[in-house]
């Protein structure tokens, strides 16, 4: 095949493949904002039928949201929020991450922590507040406990599994080529190996630890939960529907993120 040929082979695959690709996302964009319309208009018809106080539509949501953001409120209530989540969801990932390795690697660890995770395992986050009011006070530290005890199973079950699933063959190609030490295995193999099931329950973990910051503010610590919380107290929906969408729109940009990472961690895969 001569040169020319061959370039003009290779020409016409990306003539044919980027008009697909691109198709393929615009099909998929209509179809997003064809679903966020609908859910507007649902909303909307919705919103028309009931008071205020009880469900207000779209707009005045919007307005509310605008009203919040140019005040300062917003942007305060967030960046409270986030000086308890960042931290929270770090450890929370860090512990859950390393207690998984272990465990997943050490029958001894295993069979002598065991019992005690599945003990600890069903108590959920928000049953701890007393202990971070105990341990913490009622501030940050005390609400970024609650935000990584979320975190912390999700990434361990998930890291856990991972390492548990590496494949013993690999470890034993390993050894034959001088990996004879603990560490050394799990550095160069059983890590590698499981990174993705890792990197998945760190993404599940960030987004889990989201949904608990309301939680992790129910007893006083200033953030958006609690201000979710008071105007729900005080009927203000649309102001909670307002700060709903900013941990929506928080989530997104952070998962979106970190999506991006994943995928240039696994690009070997």
């Amino acid at each position: 095949m001569s040169e020319t040929t061959e370039e003009s082979g290779l020409g016409e695959e990306s003539t044919t493949a980027e008009p697909f690709r691109r198709d393929w996302n615009v099909r998929r964009l209509v179809r997003g904002v064809a679903g966020i319309a609908g859910f507007l208009a649902v909303w909307w018809a919705l919103a028309g039928t009931q008071p205020p106080y009880i469900l207000p539509g779209p707009a005045s949501v919007a307005e509310t949201f605008v009203a919040e953001l140019r005040s300062g409120a917003m942007l305060d209530a967030l960046s409270q929020s986030v000086r308890h989540w960042a931290p929270g969801t770090l450890v929370g990932t860090v512990l859950g991450v390393a207690l998984g390795v272990v465990m997943g690697w050490s029958t001894l660890a295993d069979d002598a922590f065991t019992p005690v995770v599945r003990v600890l395992r069903p108590v959920p986050p928000i049953a701890l507040i007393g202990f971070a009011i105990a341990w913490f006070g009622i501030n940050h530290a005390g609400a970024a406990f609650i935000v990584a005890a979320g975190g912390f199973w999700i990434n361990f079950y998930a890291t856990y599994g991972g390492v548990e699933n590496v494949s013993e063959e690999l470890v034993e190609v390993a050894r034959s080529l001088g990996v004879r030490s603990d560490l050394g295995l799990v550095r160069k193999v059983v890590l590698p190996a499981a990174l993705p099931e890792i990197l998945t329950g760190v993404r599940t973990g960030i987004g889990r630890c989201w949904m608990l910051v309301v939680a992790a503010e129910l007893f006083g610590v200033p953030g958006i939960g609690q201000t979710i919380i008071r105007a729900s107290n005080n009927l203000a929906v649309d102001v909670v529907i307002a700060y709903i969408l900013v941990l929506s729109l928080m989530f997104l940009l952070v998962d979106s993120t970190f999506r991006s990472l994943q995928r240039r961690a696994l690009a070997w895969q």
